[in-house]
């Protein structure tokens, strides 16, 4: 089942698959209250709920045994032009990525269970998840083989780099499972020292002062120590990312026609972000991840963060 489950991902378009068994993550658990407590997590309070699921697939899906992770690398071929607005580049796609990793992640589920049965999974309980539920799919990614945490929080997966989205099929059958992957990063701190609200510190992340999430996630103004902080960052942040050794020496284009970029954020002049209008963002970004942020948040980062 470990073999067919990593070719059946691969020939769908996942560029990686590993699995791991399922069980508590203790040490993220420790590490999770501790952050919490800190209140590092700012206003997205929903990380304190579900905790025992947040940090036990067991107690998140009945029956799970295993957990699938795939990645799909999200590096564009073409990026903005210098000195606009800048956008994430996870955020490039036409199409928002959570549609695309779902709709490949039910075709693995349906190869599965074609192959070895109904049982594998439990058919009552959502057991599918982009970004969309209690899990930590880094710390899974990691524990399945397919990278390694990095000082900037972020998985860094051999081959690809940091650029990748991840997706998680729980599966209620006990495989063969792979084997982690140690801390490559050494004593490289370039991420850290890099993150201009210094944001980054013992390989955590304090998301209060995170760009990506004052820019997306928090629902107040910028905070004015920050303002001028933003790098010319308005939607998202890649400058940990950008940085990176590894990413320098393993990023390149993806080649996922399902990703293709909206072509307006690679061409749009300053000015021509500066003067977009909703129903011209709703044209545009429709589809895309951009859309979530709406339209006024990212208005007011434009005004907010822009380079002058």
């Amino acid at each position: 089942m470990h073999t067919f489950i990593k070719k059946t991902a691969l020939s769908l378009g996942f560029d990686a698959c590993g699995i791991a068994r399922a069980e508590e993550l203790t040490d993220d658990k420790a590490y999770l209250v501790k952050w919490l407590d800190e209140g590092q997590n700012g206003d997205m309070h929903y990380l304190a709920r579900n905790f025992e699921k947040r940090t036990d697939p067991r107690s998140l899906v009945p029956g799970c045994q295993s957990v699938i992770v795939v990645l799909m690398n999200y590096n564009p071929e073409k990026t903005q032009v210098p000195n606009v607005p800048k956008i994430a580049r996870y955020a490039y796609s036409e199409v928002d990525y959570h549609a695309v990793l779902k709709s490949k992640l039910n075709e693995l589920e349906a190869a599965i269970k074609h192959e070895f049965g109904e049982h594998c999974f439990n058919n009552t309980d959502q057991h599918l998840f982009v970004d969309s539920a209690p899990v930590l799919e880094r710390r899974w990614a990691q524990r399945a083989g397919l990278g390694w945490i990095g000082k900037h929080t972020q998985l860094i997966a051999p081959g690809i780099g940091s650029y990748c989205f991840i997706g998680v099929l729980m599966l209620n059958a006990e495989v063969e499972y792979d084997k982690p992957l140690t801390d490559r990063c050494g004593s490289c701190t370039r991420c850290m020292v890099a993150c201009p609200t210094a944001a980054l510190e013992n390989r955590s992340l304090d998301a209060r002062k995170c760009i990506s999430y004052l820019t997306i996630e928090s629902k107040k103004d910028i905070p004015v120590e920050f303002q001028n902080k933003l790098s010319g960052c308005v939607l998202g942040c890649d400058i940990c990312a950008e940085v990176c050794p590894w990413n320098k020496k393993w990023a390149v284009p993806n080649k996922h026609k399902e990703l293709k970029p909206v072509e307006e954020i690679t061409q749009w002049t300053k000015e021509e972000w500066e003067q977009l209008t909703e129903a011209e963002f709703k044209k545009v970004f429709g589809q895309s991840a951009i859309k979530r942020a709406g339209y006024a948040k990212l208005m007011k980062n434009i005004s907010t963060g822009s380079i002058d």
